[in-house]
């Protein structure tokens, strides 16, 4: 029976996702190795991890030899997406615009930025038109 999918990536689970991301499909070996390159990580941590990943459908991987592949098949955009409106549901309401002044606020946005953003917002506002 496969586990109950979780609405947001756990720390482990992202940090594994970003590997396949960004390398494509990866043995278990190889993701340790890049796990470990900041923290000692276990082989059979990994491989457990892999297996529920698998099970939860956010990889899926076949096997080459006695080794199994692992590769992503929740996007990075679709992550990103879901841990969003967590946050914006969580804190603020489901408001973006709480958010974005929020943001504005809060963070140290300099006007490049903020001009960027103005223009794509522009844009946007024009395409919906």
């Amino acid at each position: 029976m496969a586990r109950p999918k979780s609405e947001n990536l756990t720390d482990t689970e992202q940090s594994i996702m970003k590997i396949l991301w960004r390398d494509g499909e990866c043995s278990v070996k190889a993701i340790t190795a890049v796990l470990s390159e900041v923290k000692i990580t276990a082989y059979t941590s990994v491989q457990t991890m892999c297996k529920i990943m698998a099970e939860k459908g956010y990889v899926e991987f076949r096997k080459d030899g006695r080794a199994f592949l692992y590769s992503a098949v929740l996007s990075e955009t679709d992550a990103q997406q879901s841990a969003l409106k967590t946050l914006l549901n969580r804190f603020f309401g489901g408001s973006s615009q709480l958010l974005t002044q929020h943001l504005m606020t809060q963070s140290d946005i300099d006007m490049d930025a903020l001009q960027e953003l103005q223009d794509k917002l522009d844009r946007k506002s024009k395409d919906d038109k």
